[in-house]
């Protein structure tokens, strides 16, 4: 099996070092800074020799950069300036948001460069080990690496796919649209449900059930289907109704914006007219 190397041996490095050590990959070096925290990583993962400088790295076939994201173009330098890593071998990183582009000082050294993002919190290692079976993990890189890398990943238990050329920053968009904002929608609707005279414990128990049955049909049906509302009836009126009513500006800016969205996935529903009509409803206010 192949050699993997590990580099920052968080969280995150931890436990895909595990998952590969028990998968049948070699691991041989994981490298931290601290020699005390090298050597806790190494006796979690079950293998490798703990490390704390690039310098000691001893050539392997694979190269996993768990560094914080701004850390990884300069470890990536410093591997490149040290020499250590043999021409063809594979460097990757696992940051959601960093292109794999982050890695180019390696490749000029002979080096291939990729990324794979488990799609994972890895909120406590021993925990996350035990849950990661079937996470989805995007691979960035070209034919040859993200093929090494499916092999990877499917080994660690995962289900990896491939991300478009330079579609990095699209993706990780796209999860930070889907989990935080829908923490952030979760807090605005709250806020209006106060104004509505209702305590924040049945509040909380009203608008989290309401996502989270919307959420189970979204899943099962698809965003179009699963579209109720006032904006997809039509209902212009409503909609006038809840604006004049929301007396928090950033509340209105956001329904404004979550309106318009919203009109644009109701689609062929509703005739030009009610759509115009809502659409002025919705168009933002000028200060």
């Amino acid at each position: 099996m192949p050699r993997l190397s590990i580099i920052g041996a968080g969280r995150l490095g931890r436990t895909l070092g595990r998952l590969a050590h028990g998968a049948g990959y070699r691991v041989i070096d994981v490298l931290c800074r601290d020699q005390a925290h090298a050597q806790q990583a190494v006796a979690f993962i079950g293998g490798g020799r703990a490390v704390t400088s690039v310098a000691q790295l001893i050539p392997a076939e694979l190269y996993l950069l768990a560094v914080p994201d701004a850390a990884i173009a300069d470890t990536a330098q410093s591997l490149a300036d040290a020499r250590v890593v043999p021409a063809g071998a594979l460097v990757f990183h696992a940051s959601g948001a960093g292109e794999t582009s982050l890695l180019a000082p390696l490749v000029e050294k002979g080096v291939r460069i990729g990324s794979l993002h488990p799609a994972f919190s890895f909120a406590e290692p021993a925990r996350a080990v035990s849950a990661f079976g079937g996470t989805l993990c995007a691979l960035e890189g070209e034919e040859g690496v993200c093929a090494e890398l499916e092999r990877l990943a499917e080994a660690l238990g995962g289900r990896p796919f491939r991300l478009a050329p330079d579609g990095k920053a699209a993706y990780h968009a796209a999860l930070s649209m889907a989990s935080n904002f829908l923490v952030t929608l979760n807090e605005l609707a709250l806020n209006v449900a106060a104004q509505a005279g209702i305590e924040p414990a049945v509040a909380s128990q009203l608008i989290g059930g309401l996502m989270r049955q919307t959420l189970d049909n979204v899943l099962a049906l698809g965003p179009a289907a699963a579209l109720t509302g006032p904006i997809v009836r039509g209902d212009a009126g409503t909609v006038a109704r809840h604006l004049a009513v929301i007396d928090d500006g950033l509340c209105a800016e956001a329904y404004r914006a979550m309106g318009k969205a919203t009109l644009r996935l109701a689609g062929e529903r509703l005739d030009e007219a009610v759509r115009q009509e809502l659409a002025r409803l919705l168009a933002p206010r000028v200060c």
